[in-house]
């Protein structure tokens, strides 16, 4: 125990440090907790920054995207004869009211917006007019490069029903031998028929439970050439896609509005029209194409057919079924039609067989314009002096003058209508100067000894026409110069005919006249038949 130490206390220096120590070391501890909850605090605003960066880069892959989605590449094509109907269609899916047709090839666009996504681009349009001396200007819209992104529309009139399926004919080879013309291999060309065998087959009813699941169901059979294996395209029905082009075609027939002036002017029927619209949907189903029946004057189908390019070349949702019902606003969507569909139509053609040649039912019409059979025909009335004329040269001959003496001429010839007021050149009514005359010709008398109506009405004219002759001027019709033999054969005509109008009027006082100008009028008539 003396081994133990004793209890020293310790020093006052350090005793008074020992405080000012710990006192010096506690502001070391508080500043170590301040540095570690600065680090927490640094690291947790790291973390925000970085997760804001993640979601504006996720944002702009988003914006980048949706841009990517409305690609500036893709093209229409429009074919047509001219007076089809093409400029008039364009600009109204243009909003332009004010169209200007162009010639040879022309290029414009359609401003197409997706306000769903904010986004917008441009369709281009090539449109090439009627002259198919200019087919050769495909080769600048319809290229190899640009062949997927391109689609066709080829325009027919109803205004010319008759020429409908030669126009689309001779549409459709044209560009198929352009299409030929083109460098694409045949794995190639195989490979955009069998997606258009895909487009075809993957149509959905607007409607049907299987699209209804999903969101865009419609954005599937867009155009966006992903194939799929040939062993999974199923069989197509009979006289489908027999004419497979490898793109996208649809048929407009313009101007349905003109249908009322075909059944007013030509007697156009409905069975007329159902055999034109099987027609060309035999057309389309050859081709795979889609069908418009559109009117831009009535407005009709022109914003379905905007809402269905945008579907088929952008794939925007499109939720407007087949329109069968107005005959002047049909919608056959690619993929909709078949055979027995068609076999409809067939049920109200009575007159005619849809196996028929087509302008053996649609015939061109003859020359007929609208309203011709009731505008009034003009008449034009034949010179007085040939006319008479020609009176006397059938008298001269011997014969009969024609029955119609006063109402026209032999001949054809276009006379003025017998209206009451007229009076009938020789007849009684006719108040005149009888004179004493000599005695008529031996020969030409009638029983009793009484000249013959005949040789009254021939001396009558000639009196007329010596009358009228004899004050003519050389060169014109009528005028002549006659022989001292002809001067006495007149005079004697004349008297003749004077003592005829003077026998006549005294017959006519043994007759009770009406107070009537117009009875007695017909009084004379009845008289001079009596003679």
């Amino acid at each position: 125990m003396d081994d133990v130490p004793p209890l020293v206390p310790p020093p006052a220096h350090t005793m008074e440090s020992e405080p000012q120590h710990r006192t010096h070391h506690q502001p070391n501890h508080s500043t170590a907790n301040n540095n570690h909850s600065h680090t927490i605090n640094s690291s947790k605003s790291n973390v925000h920054k970085e997760s804001e960066n993640l979601w504006a880069t996720v944002l702009s892959e988003v914006q980048t995207n949706r841009n990517a989605q409305l690609p500036s590449s893709k093209n229409l094509l429009v074919l047509g004869d001219k007076e089809s109907g093409k400029t008039t269609l364009i600009a109204k899916l243009q909003g332009n009211e004010d169209p200007k047709k162009g010639a040879g090839l022309e290029y414009s666009y359609i401003d197409v917006r997706d306000e769903y996504r904010d986004d917008h681009t441009r369709l281009g349009v090539w449109t090439l007019d009627g002259d198919t001396s200019h087919v050769n200007l495909l080769k600048f819209a319809l290229t190899e490069s640009n062949f997927t992104d391109t689609s066709v529309v080829i325009c027919v009139s109803m205004m010319a029903p008759w020429n409908i399926m030669d126009q689309l004919q001779n549409w459709a080879s044209l560009l198929q031998d352009h299409i030929d013309k083109l460098s694409l291999s045949a794995e190639r060309t195989l490979e955009l028929q069998n997606e258009n065998r895909r487009i075809w087959q993957s149509y959905v009813e607007p409607g049907d439970d299987t699209e209804a699941t999903s969101s865009s169901p419609t954005k599937r059979i867009s155009r966006n050439l992903e194939f799929e294996p040939e062993e999974d395209l199923l069989p197509l029905p009979e006289n489908t896609l027999t004419r497979n082009l490898g793109l996208d075609l649809i048929v407009v027939v313009t101007k349905t509005d003109y249908m009322s002036d075909l059944e007013r002017d030509y007697d156009y029927k409905e069975e007329h029209f159902d055999f034109i619209q099987q027609s060309i949907r035999k057309f389309c189903l050859q081709f795979g194409a889609a069908l418009f029946y559109t009117s831009v004057k009535d407005d009709k189908n022109c914003d379905v057919f905007y809402k269905y390019l945008v579907h088929r070349i952008y794939g925007f949702p499109f939720k407007t079924p087949a329109l069968v019902v107005e005959k002047d606003a049909v919608f056959i969507p690619a993929g909709w039609d078949n055979e027995k569909k068609i076999a409809i139509l067939f049920e109200n053609m009575h007159s005619v067989k849809p196996d028929q040649y087509y302008t053996d039912v649609i015939a061109r019409p003859i020359v007929r314009k609208p309203g011709a059979a009731n505008r009034d025909i003009e008449v034009v009335a034949e010179d007085e002096q040939q006319f008479l004329l020609r009176q006397q040269q059938y008298l001269l001959q011997g014969g009969a003058p024609p029955p119609n003496l006063v109402g026209g001429g032999a001949g054809g010839a276009p006379a003025v209508q017998k209206t009451p007021d007229r009076k009938v050149i020789g007849s009684p009514g006719v108040q005149g100067s009888p004179k004493k005359m000599e005695p008529s010709k031996p020969g030409v008398v009638g029983p009793g000894g009484a000249p013959t109506s005949e040789s009254v009405l021939s001396s009558f004219f000639n009196s007329l026409l010596s009358k009228k002759t004899g004050q003519g001027v050389p060169g014109q019709p009528g005028a002549s110069i006659k022989s001292p033999a002809q001067a006495d054969d007149s005079a004697a005509m004349r008297s003749d005919a004077a003592a005829e109008l003077d026998r006549l009027t005294r017959s006519q006082k043994k007759v009770p006249l009406p107070s009537s100008g117009n009875s007695s009028l017909e009084s004379s008539v009845n008289n001079t038949s009596d003679c």
